[in-house]
C-alpha cells in the first residue's frame, strides 16, 4: 500500500490498524538539538484522544506515545524518530456484524475492490485512528517553528455557524468547552445540536476554522508547490473532509477585483486580508486562515440498506463507539496538519537561502 508518508524534508510516515496492536510512525528530517516539550506532546493527544467528553465515541484509550529512536537526554538527535501508541481498548467483535457486508459512505467497498482483502474491525488502515500518529509529527513540528501560532476551532457544526471575524474571537476559550469553539454561546447551541442528534442515532457535519499567525515571508514555491495547494492537500488527507477554502474561498468568486484586491501599507503589509496570508503560492506574512469542511459521521445507529459481498442489498444497523459528530476532535488533527506543512516548508526555504 502506497501513499503512507507525507512530506519532502519534514516527513512522516505513519503505521497501524485500528483493531491492531499498535499503531505508529516515523518522522525523518527533524533538525537535531530541539529540546522537546513532552507535555505539550501529550496535551495534543488527550485533545483528539476517545472518551474525553459526552459528546464524542467513548472508545477509552490513553493514547500514550512511547518514543524509541531519535531523542537522547529530551533532545531530538537529528536521526529518525520512531514512536507507537499502543492500542488498548479494542472492542473487534462490534465489527463482527459488517465483515461480510459493506457500509455506507465507508472505504470498506473501495478497499476490497482495490486490495482484495480488508481489515473490517474499525476500518482497519482507513480508521481516523491513524491520525493519532500525525498529532504526535505535529506536536513536534510546533516545536520546530517556535514563533507561530497554530490556533484551530470549531466554527460550525451543522446550521449553527459562528458569525464573528476570527479576530473578534479569544483563543484562549477554545479549550473552555467540549465543542472546541470560543464563543460561548454558540458552543451551547452546537453542544446541545450534537447530543440531539445522537439521540436520534444520527450523526451532523461541520466545519473548522484554522488560522496561522506570525509566519515568515517566503514560504511556498510558485508553481506545483505553492503553499495553499499543499494546505489543501494535507487537510483533504484527514478523514471526513470534504472541502478547503483559505483567505476568500469561494466567497471570492462573487466579488469584484475592486472589492477584493488587498491594497498594501508602506512597511508591506495589506490593508485587508482576503488572500488569506498567502500570494502566488507564497506567505506574505499576514495571517493565514483557511476552513475545513467535515461530512456527518457514516456510521449510524439506524437501519439502512447496504451491499454485501454476494452482490446482495441486505439491512444494516451500525454498532459500537461512534463520534455524532467529528469536527470537535479534529480540531487538534487540523493544527498537527498544518504545522507539518510549515516545518516542511521551513526547512526547504532555510536550504534555499543557504541558511542550514
Amino acid at each position: 500500500m502506497a501513499g503512507n508518508s507525507y512530506g519532502t524534508l519534514f516527513k512522516i510516515t505513519t503505521f497501524g490498524e485500528s483493531h491492531g496492536e499498535a499503531l505508529g510512525g516515523i518522522i525523518d528530517g527533524c533538525p537535531p538539538n530541539i529540546l522537546l516539550d513532552f507535555e505539550l506532546i501529550r496535551s495534543e493527544m488527550a485533545r483528539r484522544k476517545p472518551g474525553q467528553s459526552s459528546i464524542v465515541t467513548q472508545r477509552k484509550e490513553d493514547d500514550e506515545v512511547q518514543f524509541l529512536s531519535g531523542i537522547f537526554e529530551g533532545k531530538t538527535t537529528g536521526t529518525p524518530i520512531g514512536f507507537i501508541i499502543p492500542n488498548t481498548n479494542q472492542k473487534s467483535e462490534d465489527y463482527a456484524h459488517i465483515k461480510d457486508t459493506y457500509r455506507p459512505s465507508h472505504a470498506d467497498y473501495v478497499y476490497e475492490k482495490k486490495y482484495g482483502i480488508r481489515d473490517y474491525r474499525g476500518g482497519g488502515r482507513s480508521s481516523a485512528r491513524e491520525t493519532a500518529c500525525r498529532v504526535v509529527a505535529g506536536a513536534i513540528a510546533k516545536q520546530l517553528l517556535k514563533n507561530v501560532k497554530i490556533n484551530a476551532f470549531v466554527s460550525s457544526v451543522g446550521e449553527i455557524f459562528i458569525d464573528k471575524p476570527y479576530q473578534e474571537l479569544d483563543f484562549s476559550k477554545i479549550e473552555s468547552n467540549a465543542v472546541r469553539c470560543p464563543d460561548a454561546e454558540i458552543a451551547a447551541k452546537m453542544e446541545e445540536h450534537i447530543k440531539e442528534i445522537r439521540k436520534q442515532g444520527d450523526t451532523v457535519g461541520g466545519t473548522i476554522t484554522c488560522v496561522i499567525q506570525n509566519v515568515p515571508i517566503g514560504l511556498g514555491e510558485p508553481v506545483f508547490d505553492k503553499l495553499h495547494a499543499e494546505l489543501g492537500k494535507a487537510m483533504l488527507s484527514i478523514n471526513a473532509v470534504k472541502g478547503f477554502e483559505y483567505g476568500s474561498g469561494f466567497c471570492g468568486a462573487r466579488m469584484k477585483g475592486s472589492e477584493h484586491n488587498d491594497l498594501y501599507l508602506p512597511d508591506g503589509t495589506t490593508k485587508t486580508n482576503l488572500s488569506g496570508g498567502i500570494q502566488g503560492g507564497i506567505s506574505n506574512g499576514m495571517d493565514i486562515y483557511f476552513r475545513v469542511a467535515f461530512k456527518p459521521v457514516a456510521t449510524l445507529i439506524q437501519k439502512q440498506e447496504t451491499l454485501d459481498n454476494q452482490g446482495n442489498i441486505v439491512e444494516i444497523q451500525g454498532k459500537g463507539r461512534h463520534d455524532p459528530c467529528v469536527v470537535p476532535r479534529a480540531v487538534p488533527i487540523v493544527e498537527a496538519m498544518a504545522a507539518i506543512v510549515l516545518a516542511d516548508f521551513y526547512l526547504l526555504n532555510k536550504i534555499y537561502n543557504n541558511n542550514v
